[in-house]
């Protein structure tokens, strides 16, 4: 649904590039809510859900907002001032808001492309439908006796280590996916795959699948182009860890806790 909101009240989710504006009063943050938006956008909106019968709304901001009594964060770090299920729905306008700007133009013929719901496109010329895209990405955790893998990828903007990821490929099973990542990334052979959990993760539109592992054979070499460090872990000499909102986090501690 798109265009003016007329509930007189609403959560609005308004975002400046990966920055979500947020009412500050007092240190304590907030989504905005309230009959309009702070601030106007050229950007169509899109009534995204309802938190307690109350509408929420992704907004789009194409100028850096300056407002009183407001901030901006980025949605990584708004983890730590937002309940979850405000967290999740931020996560949800975000990844709406990344797919409506890459869906202007039909990619079949060009036409500029139509709403037809939250998360659909039609183009009015050749009647090609365009639906949100969800890119799905595995995560394993690799278990050696009484250790695990942890690596630390190039793309980590932090000095932390996480557990060997990668995107699913055309054509191939979650299971061939995690030993081919695991192969390609450490050189090593594991069997025993099994599912543990999965989270969305809107950095700007993936789904992160986790499963966990054990070790069969190998010596680990590392993927150079990918990874920049890592090996075999014991919980007596554990690296900093990624942070506990991750999916990556909850398969690590789910170990040290078991």
């Amino acid at each position: 649904m798109n265009g003016k909101n007329n509930n007189p009240k609403t959560l609005w989710f308004l975002f400046y590039k990966d920055e979500l504006l947020l009412k500050n009063v007092d240190n304590k943050l907030s989504i905005p809510c309230g009959d309009t938006p702070p601030l106007t956008s050229k950007y169509t909106q899109h009534t995204i859900t309802n938190l307690s019968n109350i509408p929420c709304v992704a907004y789009y901001l194409d100028e850096q907002p300056t407002l009183n009594g407001y901030t901006t964060m980025t949605l990584r770090d708004v983890y730590e001032h937002l309940d979850k299920k405000y967290y999740k729905v931020a996560g949800k306008a975000l990844e709406i808001i990344y797919w409506d700007k890459n869906t202007q133009y039909c990619p079949a013929c060009g036409t500029k492309t139509q709403t037809e719901t939250p998360i659909s496109k039609k183009c009015p010329n050749c009647g090609k439908e365009i639906f949100t895209i969800v890119t799905p990405a595995i995560l394993v955790r690799i278990k050696k006796d009484d250790k695990i893998m942890l690596v630390h990828s190039r793309t980590f903007k932090k000095n932390y280590k996480g557990l060997v990821a990668g995107f699913v490929e055309t054509g191939e099973s979650l299971e061939e996916c995690v030993r081919r990542e695991v192969m390609e990334e450490t050189s090593l052979t594991i069997n025993n795959i099994k599912y543990f959990g999965s989270q969305p993760w809107p950095y700007p539109s993936n789904i992160m699948i986790g499963f966990t592992a054990d070790y069969e054979s190998g010596e680990v070499h590392l993927q150079d182009e990918e990874l920049s460090s890592g090996g075999f872990f014991g919980k007596d000499n554990l690296p900093l860890l990624p942070r506990k909102d991750s999916l990556a986090r909850k398969i690590i501690d789910d170990w040290i806790n078991n």
